[in-house]
């Protein structure tokens, strides 16, 4: 069985130390002791560490080595309609699985009213899930979680890859509007945005073309919008990790 993961701030002269809930967690669930081995990740590495203290709201390690972390495939930024609240939090929840490096909620014309104002609220909650997540799920970092934006700022922002689904018919499969596997490159940035549960309006579509975002589809299928943001995250990180094992 694989060891548990945390996620640290920093690691300074081979010590780090855990605070708050993930302490807390491991003192009282896990009932750790020193000399217990754990993984620690500060963002740029993992190594394996040993408990050298526990406190009620502190424990502290020795880093004993580096260990190997793969990197990420492909930056990936999820552009996210707002949709009902527990809907979101699964999607960010699934994403942060998925390996996506961040999350930005946006309000398109058809988000639910009041959300984006609500969303504020709520975006810590949501720092806290892709936290837990990205511990379980072994990632090196967890995912930035934004400030919900407007659609109009969000399409007029620049990346190296922009696609957004639409559910229209006509848009090229998502798989084939993608860079060829000799073309992908670990280094690249892919921006996806993903609509509300109306979908887009004509004039959000038309400025998100006009804007140089390509139109893609995931098919004839009617998708709830967290079930294809989450689809199309999972093919494009898919898609750039086959490729580097090529």
């Amino acid at each position: 069985m694989a060891r548990r993961r945390f996620l640290v701030e920093h690691i300074r002269d081979n010590a780090a130390e855990l605070r708050g809930d993930d302490a807390r967690h491991l003192a009282r669930v896990l009932r750790a002791e020193p000399g217990q081995r754990y993984e620690l990740s500060d963002g740029s590495g993992v190594y394996l560490a040993e408990i050298t203290a526990v406190e009620k709201d502190r424990v502290t390690f020795r880093v004993l080595e580096p260990l190997d972390a793969p990197p990420t495939p492909v930056r990936l930024t999820l552009y996210a309609a707002l949709i009902k609240f527990d809907r979101f939090e699964w999607l960010v929840e699934k994403a942060t699985e998925l390996g996506v490096a961040a999350i930005i909620p946006v309000n398109a014309e058809r988000s639910g009213k009041g959300l984006m104002e609500a969303a504020r609220k709520r975006a810590e909650r949501w720092r806290r899930i892709a936290h837990e997540t990205s511990q379980q799920a072994r990632r090196l970092d967890a995912p930035e979680i934004g400030d919900p934006q407007p659609l109009a700022a969000v399409i007029a922002g620049r990346a190296g890859l922009r696609y957004f689904l639409d559910e229209q018919p006509g848009a090229p499969p998502l798989l084939t509007a993608i860079p060829p596997p000799t073309e992908r490159r670990g280094q690249d940035s892919i921006a996806l945005l993903t609509g509300p549960e109306g979908g887009w309006t004509d004039a959000e579509r038309a400025a998100a073309v006009a804007s140089g975002w390509t139109p893609v589809s995931l098919g004839p299928l009617i998708l709830r919008a967290e079930t294809a943001a989450l689809a199309a995250a999972g093919i494009l990180t898919h898609a750039w990790w086959a490729s580097q094992l090529e």
